[in-house]
Order: C-alpha cells, then structure tokens, then sequence
C-alpha cells in the first residue's frame, strides 16, 4: 500500500497546505526483514506544504506501538515510539536514497515514514516482568543485583588460604 498526495494544486498556490490524519497498519511482508512482530494503527498526523523558497515541505508526527520480542524470554514486548518527521521532501526522500527521483506532481511518503520508523527500534527490549533470577544453564546463571553480593564459592576458599 502506498500512501500517494497530490502536489498539483499545492505547487500552484491553489491550496496552502495537504493535511494528512490517518492510521496505517504495517503488512506482514514489510516486517519480514526486520525485528518487529507487529507494526499496527500507526497515527499519522501532519501537513505538507510549501515554504517561501517554493520547496515542498513534509511535516508529521508518527506513534503508535511497535511490538518486538523480548531479548530474553522472546515473548512480545509493546515498545511505544513518536517520532517527529519535518523537512523538504527532495532531501527526505534522498536520504533514504528513494530512487533519488524528483518529487513531480504526486508524492508517496511510506518510504520516509518507513525508514524513520526503522530507526527508532532499540537494539533490545526485556519485558518488565521477566524473571530472569531463574535463568541459568550449564555452569552459568545470571547475576542480579540481589545475587551479586553472595560472593562465588570458589574464590572464597582462595580467600582462605592467604
């Protein structure tokens, strides 16, 4: 899906501005090649317009819920995000290196959205009530701050001997 405006009554000075208000929900094939499990009801609130030097202007903010698996059990964390998005569209759309095509008479902004939105997902996320005192594997566990203090048996013993 695209989200497509027309420019042509903008660039002519017969509107001064394009509202946009609108709710995306993010398809299952564009969330393949990422971290993210869901991207859904994604607000999009915003305007493009025209500033004095004639350039066309792209100005929204975007939130909604990015749902991501936790870095420790893998369950899915909600991680809410708002990103605001303000500047000319040619250099938007350069950026993310978008075909490198001149904004003609219609404009899609998925593209730029998308990318903003990539680059907003952490490196990791924990839920927050994850136990993780009950981690613990083969000749390891995790150390909390409660279980940090208890010392390691094996050097206590070398502690003994001087």
């Amino acid at each position: 899906m695209k989200m497509n405006f027309e420019l042509l009554r903008l660039k002519n000075d017969l509107d001064k501005n394009i509202p946009i208000d609108m709710t995306y929900s993010f398809p299952r094939e564009m969330l393949d090649m990422t971290d993210l499990l869901e991207l859904n009801n994604v607000k999009i609130i915003g305007d493009l317009h025209k500033n004095a030097l004639d350039d066309i202007i792209l100005n929204v903010e975007v939130s909604g819920i990015m749902i991501l698996p936790s870095a420790i059990t893998l369950k899915p964390v909600n991680y809410p995000f708002n990103i605001n998005i303000d500047g000319n569209i040619e250099e938007l759309m350069e950026e993310i290196d978008e075909n490198s095509k001149k904004v003609e008479n219609t404009i899609d902004i998925l593209p730029i959205i998308w990318e903003n939105i990539l680059m907003e997902i952490p490196m990791r996320v924990v839920e927050s009530d994850a136990d993780i005192s009950t981690l613990k594997g083969d000749g390891w566990r995790v150390i909390t701050e409660n279980t940090k203090n208890e010392g390691n048996s094996g050097l206590a013993k070398l502690k003994d001997l001087l």
